[in-house]
């Protein structure tokens, strides 16, 4: 999806007759400002937080996580019991995974998605149970099904061909049975980013579920005929007659993810239709019955004013209707279906706090080629510690945090102090006129996808992520990076 950037402000962006007020859209219950406006999360000042852990800072409310885990389990247990049917939510750990997250999440009762060793590392460090961890990724190494089969992850996801034969090849040699879902790619345009869309034919993910794929996988004849395929069928048919075929493989069905940051329905639906209808298939090509599907995750959440979310029942009400439906006409019973949000249960838990340095004036020109001022506000973090508007253009809010924005609003764009001009944070926003160096901003729902894709760029330290809960004292669950954690890693006057 094209995004497009306006010259000097947005259609969107108005202009806010109650500076101080926080949108439930975007801030969740957790968020709120005292008597004296000051911003607070779980009852906690962002003054004592910023005094005890400094800025930038990842702020995450356990309570807030904790209430959409279970927020998100109910409404599709409860969606798909009117049906029948019985699900499992797997929190997707790539939108924030931490230890402390991985045993929230756990004890809320959800599973937990990992996309990589490191992150199924991290799991069980944690001690989530293996039966409860899915393996995703599209490369995954030789040691990482070895790994996960050692630990008996409840399910790996295979990407392809290769993959399918790889993992039969390593659960022979370890002789265990591994359990296997195959992604597929169910063709759905999802509207969104092209970079966080995963559903179409031209990218790395999934395997394909058009006619005449199957010889793309490159094998020979005789293996195709032994496999009981032909170069007319579509590679995942191929790859499903190998995990089949495979006494080292439980295949328990099939998977499809369509994308991130998605508010439609439409495209749930089709992808929905399309995987369930082609499960169908296999199911009686093969002589089989595969238990499980997997419908991904990708909800989108509230960045700015602009966003217009889903909450959690209406989603799951609505795809447990077109899976209803869709097994109904096929003739199908429905199979244990499972879900895979991150984003909108991570995202809207955090916030980011940054101190105010430098600000100051530009003159551009406008889309009308009349002479306008930006104001340029600059903060102690950026891009290392939110790459998304660089990567994905992405647009966040922000509010004056230490006090209340009172007063004229002028508009503003606040940004990093790497060396790019692309670290931009926050693109377009109205802040108070009377903003100065050491005022604290804070940025909402940035809990997703910040944290996890942190880097050291310019040789920034990476933020503490600091929790917060209602009752309990902030305490850090990762520790801020020091200078020395980077020069440790620096071998060359060794």
């Amino acid at each position: 999806m094209a995004h497009q950037v306006a010259l000097y402000k947005p259609e969107w962006l108005t202009y806010p007759q109650n500076p101080a007020e926080l949108s439930p859209v975007i801030w969740m219950p957790s968020f709120a400002r005292d008597a004296q406006g000051e911003l607070t999360v779980d009852g906690t000042a962002v003054s004592s937080l910023v005094e005890e852990f400094g800025t930038p800072q990842y702020v995450f409310s356990e309570s807030t996580f904790r209430a959409r885990a279970a927020e998100f389990r109910a409404a599709f247990e409860q969606a798909f019991e009117a049906h029948g049917a019985e699900v499992s939510v797997y929190y997707a750990g790539k939108s924030f995974l931490t230890t402390a997250v991985a045993k929230w999440a756990e004890e809320e009762g959800l599973c937990l998605d990992t996309a990589s060793g490191g992150e199924l590392a991290l799991a069980m460090r944690a001690g989530v149970a293996g039966g409860k961890i899915a393996l995703h990724g599209n490369n995954k190494s030789e040691a990482e099904i070895a790994r996960a089969l050692t630990y008996g992850v409840g399910r790996l996801v295979a990407d392809s061909v290769p993959e399918v034969q790889l993992i039969a090849r390593v659960a022979t040699e370890l002789g265990v049975t591994a359990p296997v879902m195959l992604r597929v790619t169910p063709g759905v345009h999802a509207s969104t980013h092209d970079f966080i869309a995963t559903a179409h034919e031209d990218q790395k993910f999934g395997q394909s579920l058009v006619p005449g794929t199957a010889a793309l996988a490159g094998l020979s004849q005789a293996e195709l005929d032994q496999l009981g395929v032909t170069a007319d069928d579509a590679y995942a048919t191929l790859a499903a007659a190998l995990a089949l075929a495979s006494e080292s493989i439980d295949l328990r069905g099939l998977h499809c993810h369509i994308g991130s940051q998605i508010f439609e329905a439409e495209g749930f639906g089709k992808a929905a239709e399309k995987v369930l209808t082609y499960m169908h298939q296999l199911n009686e090509r093969f002589d089989v019955v595969l238990p499980e599907i997997d419908l991904g995750g990708g909800y989108g959440i509230g960045y700015t004013e602009q966003d217009t979310p889903r909450g959690s029942a209406e989603i799951a009400r609505e795809l447990a209707a077109m899976v209803a439906s869709t097994c109904r006409a096929v003739g199908m019973a429905i199979p244990h279906l499972s879900f895979e949000p991150g984003r909108s249960i991570s995202g809207p838990s955090g916030i980011t706090l940054y101190t105010v340095g430098t600000i100051k004036n530009v003159s551009i020109e406008d889309e009308n080629g009349d002479t306008r001022v930006r104001r340029y506000v600059s903060v102690d973090g950026g891009m290392s510690d939110n790459p998304r508007p660089v990567l994905y253009e992405s647009d966040y809010a922000v509010t004056l945090a230490n006090r209340a924005p009172a007063g004229e609003q002028l508009l503003s764009r606040v940004v990093g102090k790497h060396c790019e001009s692309g670290d931009i944070v926050i693109r377009y926003c109205y802040l108070p006129a009377d903003l100065t160096a050491g005022d604290v901003l804070a940025v909402p729902a940035t809990g997703a996808y910040n944290h996890v894709m942190s880097s050291n760029y310019n040789y920034l330290t990476r933020p503490p992520v600091v929790a917060t809960s209602q009752g309990k004292p902030a305490r850090a669950i990762v520790r801020r990076e020091t200078e020395e954690d980077m020069l440790a890693r620096d071998l060359g006057l060794v």
